[in-house]
């Protein structure tokens, strides 16, 4: 947390659950003055996502692999989130949780 600053935490009930489609539509919605956002969710959906949003990246096949419990992707897109649409990001890192140091 230290790491993020103060960031605006938001529970979405209605996220839990959702499809890779719902999840699109939701980020879809964030005003543009919103630079970034860490969205956590479940699977298939969050696998599902960040394989429809990465057009590209070495990691793409680790994604595709094994996307675990706490694993984190990371993509890059250019453009307002209400142009966020199939393969028009980049996968920049796949981290999972194992991965990390203690």
């Amino acid at each position: 947390m230290p790491a993020l600053g103060s960031p605006e935490v938001k529970i979405e009930r209605e996220l839990y659950g959702a499809s890779s489609a719902h999840l699109l539509k939701r980020l879809r919605e964030l005003p543009d003055g919103v630079d970034s956002v860490i969205l956590i969710g479940h699977q298939p959906a969050i696998q599902e996502l960040a394989l429809e949003l990465a057009g590209d990246g070495d990691e793409l096949a680790r994604v595709r692999t094994k996307f675990p419990t706490a694993a984190l992707a990371t993509l890059l897109f250019a453009g307002g989130w209400e142009e966020l649409r199939p393969g028009c990001a980049e996968l920049v890192d796949f981290v999972k949780p194992k991965e990390l140091e203690s």
